[in-house]
């Protein structure tokens, strides 16, 4: 008997479906994102298990999975106290393309609205922890690296090409480029204009979500003469999209 009530989320992740629907199947990037000692078996009657970090375990069995479109798994808690025992209720994760990556689309049935409404707060956190590890698994710091290189060539096209995407943008208080021909014209640009410049990067780049903020400063014969941060946006294949350089 299908189950009466709902509760559905989405959210978008910067990553293709096939890296996304890893962390459905690879029991060691599924626990990633539930907590040590979860592990999933993707095969249809395949065991779930969720181990919380709180110590709480959840327990289910794979009822469908259409490889990078869908899975559906039962899902309840081992505690007789809790809400929804084993078997209880069902969770359908089906996965869409979208032009920056991949759209995730949740829908846990459960059998009343008290349950359903008590695990909104619970999803919400969950698949937060869940985009926020699969697009670190995108997010590669070599990108970054490669981009500050690329400030440092004259002739950045090709350095550009192994960090960018085709259609890049960049903005700062000096210059606005779209495309790597555009932004490679600017960079050669401020070598012409500004002789003895180096853009040099400060400290570890911090990442979330797709996006990265690299501390970077201008040197000219080894004295700082400007400083900032730029702040990057990832495509779904860790390829730099967008760039905006914030002054210090």
């Amino acid at each position: 008997m299908p189950l009466p009530f709902s509760l559905s989320r989405t959210i978008d992740i910067r990553a293709r479906r096939a890296t996304v629907f890893r962390f459905f199947t690879d029991p060691v990037r599924f626990a990633r994102w539930w907590g040590d000692g979860s592990t999933i078996d993707a095969v249809v009657g395949g065991a779930v298990r969720i181990r919380y970090p709180t110590g709480d375990t959840a327990s289910g069995v794979v009822r469908e999975i259409v490889p990078e479109q869908r899975i559906a798994f039962t899902y309840g808690y081992d505690d007789p106290k809790k809400p929804i025992p084993p078997g209880g209720s069902l969770v359908t994760i089906t996965l869409v393309d979208t032009p920056t990556g991949t759209q995730v689309e949740l829908r846990h049935d459960v059998a009343d609205a008290p349950t359903r409404d008590d695990h909104v707060d619970g999803w919400r956190h969950q698949l937060a922890v869940f985009a926020r590890i699969v697009a670190a698994e995108v997010y590669a710091s070599a990108a970054i690296e490669a981009w500050f290189a690329a400030w440092n060539n004259p002739s950045a096209r090709d350095p550009l090409a192994a960090c960018t995407a085709p259609t890049v943008t960049f903005r700062d208080a000096y210059g606005c480029t779209a495309g790597r021909d555009e932004l490679a014209a600017y960079i050669a640009a401020v070598a012409k204009f500004m002789p003895g410049i180096r853009l040099e990067p400060r400290g570890a780049p911090r990442h979330a979500h797709g996006t990265v903020l690299a501390d970077w400063v201008m040197v000219k014969g080894g004295a700082a003469v400007a400083s900032g941060t730029n702040v990057f946006r990832l495509d779904a294949d860790g390829m730099i999209a967008d760039c905006v350089g914030v002054p210090g």
